[in-house]
């Protein structure tokens, strides 16, 4: 995989990007380098007026909430622990143009009901989990980004034929998690009756739950569900087109503008260079997903 690197100075906004020497290695797995480590690490970053970066500089590490479920965008690896995914990655690459290489990046699972009190109250840096932007939500945190957009859509089981998409919904049993954008479309909209919603803590019980037929179909970002489909091709497949715009989001602690406007000017910069389609090609475009650019919102 050809990964560019980043422009090794960058000076926007307050925000003082320079790429040292120094590569971080991958926790000592073997594993093939990171994207981060293929961009490099900067030196000398500055953020004034950034209460959360003031903290992270003291805690000397980053905390970030990412998903642990979702193949392509942040999944765990049981054995080994290690996390990988397109948000993952992005994670890493905001990281280390903040100065902080893998190794003081801390990766904490996250629950999609959890995310606006996780950086209300401190527990995380950041948020970069599917996280949808949207008004609701900005009345609560700051959004960088976004850094990827996507799609509702369905998954169900490969022998499925009687759904095909988001109006043959009525009377089938709809699983999604708590808290989700999705969820609270197929409510709001009465995609089915109100007695067929199910609502779990994470998308991987969802898809149990449409493996062992407890529930007929998982709705979620298309992104994720090709992810799962990908994994399991001959029991799963995802239907119907796209009924939603979901463009994800870097969470951020609300007010911290100085923050956000500092992984805008990362993640424009990414984009710009092609480092965002490379992240993208080594990840979530394993699962068959097009590519579309993001465009970002400096609200």
């Amino acid at each position: 995989m050809r990964l560019r690197t980043l422009t090794a100075g960058l000076l926007v906004g307050g925000l003082a990007l320079a790429a040292c020497g120094g590569t971080p290695t991958n926790s000592g797995t073997g594993a093939p380098p990171t994207t981060t480590e293929s961009v490099g690490v900067a030196s000398g970053v500055a953020v004034p007026g950034s209460p959360t970066f003031d903290r992270i500089q003291r805690n000397g590490k980053v905390t970030v909430g990412v998903k642990d479920d979702q193949p392509g965008i942040g999944i765990k690896d049981p054995i080994t622990g290690e996390y990988s995914g397109f948000d993952i990655e992005i994670a890493k690459l905001v990281a280390a143009k903040l100065g902080l290489s893998t190794d003081r990046i801390k990766f904490t699972p996250i629950q999609s009901a959890a995310r606006e009190a996780a950086l209300g109250n401190g527990q995380v840096d950041l948020v970069v989990a599917s996280y949808t932007i949207n008004d609701k939500r900005k009345a609560q945190v700051s959004f960088a980004g976004p850094y990827f957009v996507a799609g509702q859509s369905l998954l169900v089981r490969k022998d499925d034929n009687s759904i095909t998409g988001k109006n043959t919904l009525k009377g089938k049993k709809v699983c999604s998690v708590t808290g989700s954008t999705p969820i609270q479309r197929v409510r709001d909209q009465a995609l089915t009756e109100p007695n067929n919603i199910v609502e779990l803590s994470k998308y991987s019980d969802c898809v149990n739950q449409l493996e062992q037929r407890s529930v007929d179909v998982l709705t979620t970002d298309d992104a994720i569900l090709k992810g799962y489909a990908a994994e399991d091709p001959d029991n799963l497949k995802v239907v119907g087109e796209t009924f939603s715009e979901e463009p994800y989001g870097v969470g951020l602690p609300k007010d911290d503008t100085a923050l956000r406007d500092a992984v805008n000017d990362i993640l424009q910069a990414a984009i710009d260079d092609g480092t965002w389609k490379d992240i993208y090609d080594a990840t979530l475009g394993k699962s068959g997903s097009e590519a579309e650019t993001p465009t970002i919102d400096r609200y």
